[in-house]
């Protein structure tokens, strides 16, 4: 199987960069295009009472400031990004439901080996409800 859309995951850590060209070799040797998808998972839930804030202009500067560190990253690499992705809200409903509106047919994502990940994997949450290949590098603090 050829693989005609991959689409790489980042939470914009220092790791983002490894999975972004890991994404772009990928994609290069197989001439599919790359995309880019960031999500900003919502907290909301977790506060009670009234936050005074502005939402859309708060939501619309985290865009930009996400567009800009998705761009410093991908300045890394010599293959073009076809889309630049990025959402808010629940990660696996966002991402599966970017994968098949853009049909994208590769995920790749990294997943971190230590403690916390055990147990407070996001990663894992896709393995189940992915409607596509999956590929998960290895994420070594």
């Amino acid at each position: 199987m050829s693989y005609k859309h991959i689409m790489v995951a980042v939470d914009l850590s220092a790791d983002s960069e490894l999975l972004i060209k890991k994404g772009a070799n990928l994609a290069a040797a197989l001439e599919a295009r790359l995309s880019i998808i960031h999500i900003d998972v919502n907290y909301a839930e977790l506060y009670t009472g009234l936050i005074d804030i502005n939402l859309a202009a708060t939501q619309h500067k985290m865009a930009l400031d996400t567009k800009a560190q998705i761009d410093a990253l991908v300045a890394h690499i010599n293959y073009p990004v076809y889309k630049s992705l990025v959402g808010a809200g629940d990660l696996s409903d966002e991402i599966c439901g970017t994968i098949l509106k853009e049909d994208v047919d590769l995920l790749v994502c990294g997943h971190h080996q230590d403690f916390w990940s055990k147990l407070l994997s996001s990663t894992k949450q896709l393995i189940n409800v992915t409607p596509v290949d999956l590929l998960m590098v290895p994420l070594h603090d």
